[in-house]
């Protein structure tokens, strides 16, 4: 039963391209021993781990924040807007020099809406996308296997592709201008003595935070060095684009996937001139990074050079700068063996904590529920008193763990059962499990998530540390 929910799946992108926001990357907060941040700036060998500092290290050049995000990408900024509407200040800090804004769209179930909802802004961003009415499953040679519309399964289902782009920038939009500090990548990290953590900057700046939330993305260095392993790669990789019809795209706002042996396509509209498209595909190891978008474009079309000519023509319609090729990672969570999300006051949101693979279209939904859940027992923990800190995070992770842990395991099997090759078992799935014995409705109850609207406190403090 379970194949079939990778047809509601949308494989979501990892972006590695940046691009400017509207606001300028210099226009720094100032530290309260400090002028601003880039006025003092002086690039040092960046170093690509972290490492506990054994040295006394003075703080007379060190300025001081309650909380500080590690990554302005989806998490963190969902974060930061989490926390600001239960005012709680707090700092965000992302390596590169502008908002990572490039990449493609990622799929939105009612889950991940009901976040931005609750964090204000649901609306700016619905007027802006299509709502996906349902979904058509094919086989390679252009055969229908199976169609559904969601509302017909779930009333209350709301699917939208997202431009990656525009979500980072309206959820910045919310944030004050100096909340974002760029070119702030992070170097090294150290637990003081009294509970603080020292962080140091590639350029050599330092700040002591009384909190720290990792939503640095997949390849986090916080999460090194909390103790978790790098995620690891499934077997798969993606490639991943962004078509682009200047007078109009031809499709219906459903998704589309095609099913091949060991090879999977999809395309979903994403707005009036904007359609969203990905191939995975099976392979022993990631193989060399490629950036060229010719070759990339060439290599994708190769893969499914004898598939529906609407898939090819959408290749040949993508800018440039929207494709890329990455190979699919995942971590599992095991109990009692993976190490818990926070430790002190440090603590984990999204990929950083629950890398997972994009077969259920939940990587970001994840990711913004995380981002409420934490802030709201944060908030809780700060504004009530009795709650620690280190209490609400326990509690986050003890709430969300029964939350990502299965939704992990279920994407990879699922994306593992949609990458057969063998011929018989395919026949099987194409013949009999997709036309006679999915049940979308079910597979679908993953995207029920509870989630009330943030409401807007006085701007509060965190407590201070001794």
């Amino acid at each position: 039963m379970a194949i079939a929910s990778a047809s509601l799946l949308s494989l979501d992108s990892h972006v590695s391209s940046a691009s400017s926001l509207h606001r300028s990357p210099h226009r720094a907060r100032p530290f309260s021993r400090r002028k601003s941040w880039l006025l003092v700036r002086a690039r040092n060998k960046k170093t690509n781990s972290l490492s506990v500092i054994d040295a006394k290290i003075s703080t007379d050049d060190v300025s001081e924040e309650d909380i500080v995000i590690v990554g302005a990408g989806i998490a963190g900024l969902a974060t930061a807007v989490s926390l600001q509407r239960l005012g709680v200040r707090s700092l965000v800090l992302e390596q590169a020099e502008s908002l990572r804004t490039g990449g493609t769209s990622l799929t939105l179930f009612k889950n991940g809406w009901r976040v931005l909802d609750a964090i204000g802004v649901g609306s700016d961003l619905r007027s802006q996308f299509l709502e996906i009415q349902g979904m058509v499953v094919k086989s390679d040679d252009g055969r229908e296997l199976r169609s559904f519309t969601f509302k017909d399964e779930d009333e209350s289902q709301e699917v939208r592709a997202v431009e990656r782009k525009i979500l980072l920038e309206t959820l910045a939009i919310k944030l004050p201008s100096a909340a974002v500090q760029f070119s702030s990548g992070l170097a090294r990290m150290e637990r003081r003595e009294n509970g603080k953590m020292l962080l140091e900057l590639v350029d050599g700046t330092r700040l002591l935070a009384k909190i720290v939330i990792g939503c640095d993305g997949i390849r986090s260095p916080v999460a090194k060095w909390m103790g978790f392993s790098e995620p690891r790669y499934v077997g798969h990789c993606a490639f991943r684009g962004l078509g682009f019809y200047a007078n109009g795209q031809p499709f219906e706002p459903r998704v589309n996937y095609v099913y091949g042996r060991g090879l999977r396509a999809g395309y979903v509209p994403v707005s009036p001139t904007k359609v969203y498209w990905f191939i995975c595909f099976n392979s022993p190891s990631p193989g060399p990074k490629t950036i060229d978008p010719s070759v990339l474009k060439k290599q994708a079309k190769e893969l499914v050079k004898n598939w529906p000519s609407e898939l090819l023509n959408l290749i040949d319609l993508t800018p440039d700068e929207t494709i890329s090729k990455t190979p699919l990672v995942d971590r599992w969570l095991w109990p009692a063996i993976s190490p818990p999300p926070s430790t002190g006051t440090t603590v984990l949101v999204g990929d950083a904590w629950h890398p997972m693979t994009p077969n259920l279209g939940q990587g970001a939904c994840c990711a913004l529920e995380d981002a409420v859940v934490l802030a709201r027992k944060l908030a809780n923990a700060i504004n009530s008193g009795p709650t620690s800190v280190e209490d609400a995070m326990q509690s986050y992770g003890i709430e969300r763990w029964p939350r990502v842990f299965p939704l992990t395991v279920r994407a990879n099997l699922v994306g593992s059962l949609l990458q057969w090759e063998n011929p018989v078992v395919c026949s099987f799935r194409n013949n009999v499990v997709i036309p006679k014995l999915v049940r979308l409705g079910p597979i679908l109850e993953h995207t029920n998530f509870e989630c009330e609207p943030s409401l807007k406190r006085q701007t509060s403090e965190v407590p201070k540390q001794q």
